[in-house]
């Protein structure tokens, strides 16, 4: 039996979203959900309760994803298990073709992961432009990071389990394997919601540059992490000069967010998660 692990903090404005969206599946081998309502002051809890029986609902005290993770590994009961984001949408069929590589030792892949679609029509034109350029970036493209949502076989989930706690859990996760042992499936599709505003757009800046220090500490920065370079860059613009304003764009985020995230890295501070509540407007 697939499992899904959602943990969720405070995410009763989308908690139901997904939930709907997974729930809406008429195959028969559907998996069993749990949700993880970590640190929780809202109703999150209540609001998944109400799905019905097939969604067990875990609370803990403490506002810790690493520890919401851990806690619905502890009340999942079968593999492939996925782990999924509260703030994204996903379907019962996604979830099939992303279990479908897993089910199979012999293929060697060990993760999956979804494509994804960024709706950006409500956003600040300044976020547009830096999601055209993101979104062309090669570890963007074949990382599984940053999609909301990771399966893994029973394997790989021995792997990611142990890792150490980091902020960037889905960026370390993708780099505990290598690129044979990783997929992104053409065939599943996730709606991950952008920041609405350039502000929130720099707070999630922030938050990545702070989390890819964090996790080089443990890795090395030698090591393939979802580092954009200049090479990068200049290399999308003479395939694609349009992209010129864009790029700016990009590069001015960059900038901006890189003074903060500085000050958070040399003070050590690898716990502040500057949350995004643009993307969870409905």
């Amino acid at each position: 039996m697939t499992s899904i692990v959602i943990p969720a903090h405070n995410e009763e404005r989308v908690i139901g979203r997904l939930l709907d969206s997974l729930l809406d599946d008429p195959a028969e081998d559907r998996p069993d959900i749990v949700v993880v309502c970590n640190g929780c002051t809202d109703d999150t809890a209540r609001i998944a309760s109400e799905r019905g029986p097939r969604v067990t609902v875990v609370e803990i005290p403490v506002p810790s994803k690493h520890a919401a993770l851990r806690a619905g590994d502890e009340h999942a009961l079968g593999f492939p298990r996925i782990y999924v984001d509260a703030d994204v949408v996903l379907t019962g069929a996604d979830v099939r073709a992303l279990a479908e590589p897993l089910a199979d030792g012999a293929s060697g892949v060990l993760a999956t992961a979804p494509e994804r679609h960024l709706p950006l029509a409500g956003c600040a034109w300044r976020v547009r432009a830096y999601y055209r350029v993101w979104q062309r970036l090669p570890a963007v493209r074949e990382g599984l990071f940053g999609r909301g949502v990771i399966a893994v076989s029973k394997e790989g989930h021995a792997r990611i389990t142990a890792l150490p706690p980091l902020m960037a859990d889905d960026l370390a996760a993708s780099l505990a394997f290598t690129a044979e042992e990783r997929r992104v499936v053409g065939g599943a599709r996730v709606v991950v919601h952008p920041p609405r505003t350039w502000r929130d757009l720099i707070k999630r800046r922030i938050r990545a540059m702070v989390s890819t220090a964090q996790v080089e500490e443990h890795r090395g920065p030698e090591e393939a992490s979802a580092r954009t370079s200049t090479a990068d860059l200049k290399a999308m613009l003479r395939a694609e000069p349009t992209l010129i304003t864009s790029v700016v764009v990009f590069a001015a985020a960059a900038v901006v967010a890189r003074r903060q995230a500085q000050k958070a890295i040399r003070a050590r501070d690898f716990d502040t998660w500057l949350r995004d509540d643009s993307s969870r407007q409905n």
